[in-house]
Parts: C-alpha cells; sequence; structure tokens
C-alpha cells in the first residue's frame, strides 16, 4: 500500500506541475503581445515587461526540470540487480535525456537573462 500511496503522490505533484505549465503558455502567450508591441512601436517598457517574463518563465521551467532530474536520480539509485536490462537501460536513458533536459533549462535561462537586446530566439517544451 506505501508503493501506491507513493506514486499517488507524485501523480498529484504532476498535475500541479501540468497547471504550472499552462500559466506558462498563458504568459508566453502575453509576452509574445509585448514582443510583437516591443517590435513595432520600439516600446520599451513593454521590452523590460517581455524580458521580466521570459526571465521568469525560464527560471519555472529549470525549477520544474529539476524535480524530475532528482526523481529520475532517485528511480536510477534505486535499481536492484534483480532489475531486467531493458528497465536499467530505459531508466539509465531516462536520467541522461533529463539531465540534457535541465542544462538546456539552465542555458536558455542563462541567456533570458544576459540577452539585453531579446535578440536570441528561445524555446522551451
Amino acid at each position: 500500500m506505501d508503493e501506491i500511496e507513493k506514486k499517488l503522490k507524485e501523480i498529484k505533484i504532476e498535475d500541479y506541475i501540468w497547471i504550472i505549465y499552462i500559466g506558462i503558455i498563458i504568459l508566453s502567450w502575453y509576452s509574445n503581445n509585448l514582443e510583437r508591441k516591443y517590435i513595432l512601436f520600439n516600446d520599451q517598457i513593454s521590452k523590460k515587461e517581455y524580458k521580466s517574463i521570459i526571465e521568469f518563465i525560464f527560471f519555472i521551467l529549470f525549477i520544474v526540470y529539476l524535480y524530475f532530474l532528482n526523481g529520475s536520480y532517485k528511480e536510477y539509485n534505486n535499481l536492484k540487480e534483480t532489475d531486467s536490462k531493458k528497465k536499467k537501460d530505459l531508466v539509465t536513458l531516462s536520467l541522461v535525456g533529463t539531465l540534457l533536459l535541465t542544462i538546456s533549462g539552465f542555458i536558455f535561462l542563462y541567456i533570458a537573462i544576459n540577452d539585453d537586446n531579446l535578440d536570441v530566439e528561445l524555446a522551451f517544451n
């Protein structure tokens, strides 16, 4: 029963992360409108607000990626010698993929903070 409760708790946390993603989508849409306003009218206030929103979005995403990295790392450490080779391979690949995603999140956050002219196109998933 303890394993079921643990899994249900993880799913509940993931539900909250989906809500965070919905918020990020809304903020991204709003920041696109601000970027458009900055490009069309050279509105410096829109530029500043757009940049702040982008920094906030990538900070939140980086935190979410760290959460998933932590989970992948725990799953990797909980592998047993008796687990199948396929399971070991998939858990290892999941850890590597999550690590790469976290690294990319850090890089995009760094770019968002340091790109004063908003010249670099940033993408996230």
